[in-house]
């Protein structure tokens, strides 16, 4: 029977649901790809039989993973501008991530 496991991580200053098999896109992390990260800020873990809240973490709980690879999102542009100002200024930015598949919750 396949039990609906997954967890609730925090990392980059932003919460993500970890599953295990899945791969989340977080923000950069200062890893190689197909380097081993682990998460130990874990907020919460449901495993179908009951649910683990943290107030506000879980002791000796953790996401095991693995870097799938490095990457920028799509650009965006930020457009400033003051009308009858003559003032315009155009930006773009990319936001780096990186993709982690999820290998172990362990509790």
């Amino acid at each position: 029977m396949f039990v609906d496991m997954y967890a609730i991580i925090e990392t980059g200053g932003k919460q993500y649901r970890a599953e295990q098999g899945r791969v989340i896109r977080v923000e950069k992390l200062p890893a190689e790809k197909g380097e081993s990260v682990t998460f130990d800020k874990v907020l919460l873990i449901n495993d179908d039989a009951e649910v683990k809240v943290g107030n506000p973490l879980l002791e000796g709980c953790r996401v095991d993973g693995k870097v799938v690879c490095q990457g920028r999102e799509k650009k965006i542009i930020v457009f400033k501008y003051k009308r009858k100002k003559n003032y315009r200024r155009k930006q773009g930015h990319r936001q780096p991530y990186t993709e982690v598949l999820i290998n172990n919750i362990s509790f």
